[in-house]
């Protein structure tokens, strides 16, 4: 049994209009999640941008950072690889109590996951899941597979941190300089190299819309 936090207060959301430094943004997070596991902050959802950089995460591989000089890269205590941030991508950074809610890290990511499946169903794109490979991707034609949306979480005493992002328009050609995280194989794709072109507020508006549907177990009203 577990208690799904129907008792709860509803997260936060923030929404920043510009693009907020990476630094800046990971400390706010490190002191809302302290503050939200000492009950003196409510869970947050923010959404939010950065300028044209790199993060490595917690098994990322030198390696794979092609050009290194090409953007900032920030060491990140996030699980994965070499990823990328930038304008035209919408970053999530979710910060959820799941002692309080559910105690259950991979369903916690599989709500993530379908939370961006949802979104983009909003914008007539179909985002599938992938055995082995972290985030959403989509089928391209000539059937060939590109990611859309990363994903990449840490849980903080069942306080989560980090979250996901999803490329609404991004310059695609920044990821270059890594390998995304860690996959050759695959390229990355957005929703307007799909030929979808919704503003970032419509996109919002989509995320604040299906996230109880995928956080429902997690007792998101």
């Amino acid at each position: 049994m577990y208690d799904n936090g129907s008792s709860r207060r509803q997260p936060d959301w923030r929404i920043d209009d510009s693009p907020i430094a990476y630094p800046d943004a990971v400390e706010a997070m490190e002191a809302r999640v302290a503050a939200i596991h000492d009950d003196s902050a409510s869970e947050l959802i923010w959404l939010t941008e950065h300028p044209p950089l790199y993060t490595a995460g917690s098994s990322a591989n030198p390696a794979e950072l092609i050009i290194p000089d090409r953007f900032p890269v920030f060491q990140t205590g996030r699980g994965g690889k070499h990823t990328y941030h930038g304008p035209g991508q919408r970053i999530v950074y979710v910060m959820l109590d799941l002692k309080a809610r559910r105690s259950d890290v991979r369903k916690y990511v599989q709500a993530l996951e379908e939370w961006i499946i949802l979104t983009l169903a909003r914008f007539a794109v179909k985002g599938e899941r992938r055995e082995g490979r972290i985030g959403v991707w989509v089928v391209l034609p000539g059937k060939q597979e590109a990611k859309i949306a990363a994903i990449g979480v840490r849980v903080r005493r069942w306080v989560t941190l980090h979250g996901l992002s999803i490329n609404i328009d991004p310059d695609l050609s920044h990821y270059g300089g890594i390998i995304p995280c860690g996959i050759s194989d695959f390229g990355v794709t957005s929703l307007a190299a799909l030929g979808q072109f919704p503003t970032m507020p419509e996109v919002d508006m989509a995320l604040r819309e299906t996230f109880p549907l995928a956080f429902a177990e997690f007792g998101i009203q």
